[in-house]
């Protein structure tokens, strides 16, 4: 069956675009350069956001929590990504690497969610209500990183009762294992759709 997105029921979805993650000079950019250059991540953001735009589609952006001193202090059981995060600060509060990317910035009309602590975007912020105070049940998931933010958050909105779209080269991860993982093995068994960005344009081209 042909997936369609009309415009006024579909929502994209662009998880921590930071500098931090995505541009030269970020914290974790060296660590994620090699298969984000492989899949033209960048390009390939920039072209989903205008095509949504110019669709009409609503653009949501959803943020890792920006570090601050303390954060987890008193945290009884903090993960291990946040610990390593806290090591590094990474996101920091009012730092260059905290902002985002240069390309890829909200714009009029764009929806920020409520920062997100741990890999869901759901989890202890107001993204369900915005979605559902627009009528929105189709979501478009793109951004960072594949195998953590990006499925936590199209996991948990499939289990909540969305319809849910990955874009597989509109995201990147530290290894080409971990995007296997995200797109080969674990996001067929959640993600109605599984698509590039060329194909996500072209069915938004044609609605």
């Amino acid at each position: 069956m042909r997936t369609i997105y009309p415009a006024n029921r579909t929502g994209l979805l662009i998880v921590d675009p930071y500098n931090d993650f995505l541009s030269e000079g970020g914290k974790l950019w060296p660590k994620v350069k090699a298969v984000a250059e492989s899949v033209d991540l960048i390009a390939h953001l920039r072209v989903l956001v205008g095509a949504a735009r110019q669709s009409g589609i609503v653009v949501f952006y959803v943020p890792h929590r920006r570090w601050r001193e303390g954060d987890y202090d008193g945290w009884r059981y903090p993960s291990p990504a946040q610990l390593t995060g806290d090591r590094a600060a990474i996101f920091a509060d009012g730092s260059w690497g905290g902002e985002w990317h240069p390309d890829l910035g909200p714009e009029p009309g764009d929806v920020i969610v409520e920062q997100h602590c741990g890999q869901n975007g759901f989890a202890n912020t107001d993204l369900d209500l915005q979605l559902k105070q627009r009528d929105i049940d189709r979501i478009i998931i793109a951004g960072m990183l594949a195998n953590t933010c990006v499925e936590g958050t199209a996991r948990c909105g499939a289990e909540i009762g969305y319809h849910v779209t990955l874009v597989r080269d509109a995201t990147a991860a530290f290894s080409r294992e971990a995007m296997r993982a995200a797109h080969r093995i674990n996001g067929p068994s959640f993600a109605h759709a599984i698509l590039t960005t060329d194909e996500v344009v072209a069915v938004l081209t044609r609605a």
